[in-house]
């Protein structure tokens, strides 16, 4: 877990915000967490050999 959240903060930004109201704090959380996961998945695909487009289904 610590791991993960290592990666999130180097490769998302998850830990660049600057807390001024509970709703935008809590959209660049989500915004970052969604980030790192989209990243997590094109990592994987890239190690198989896989194409990463944005319209594979």
């Amino acid at each position: 877990i610590e791991e993960c959240f290592q990666q999130a903060k180097n490769e998302a930004g998850l830990d660049h915000y600057q807390v001024r109201s509970w709703r935008a704090w809590y959209a660049h959380i989500t915004l970052s967490m969604l980030a790192h996961a989209w990243l997590a998945v094109a990592k994987s695909l890239a190690i198989k050999g896989e194409s990463v487009s944005p319209n594979q289904t």
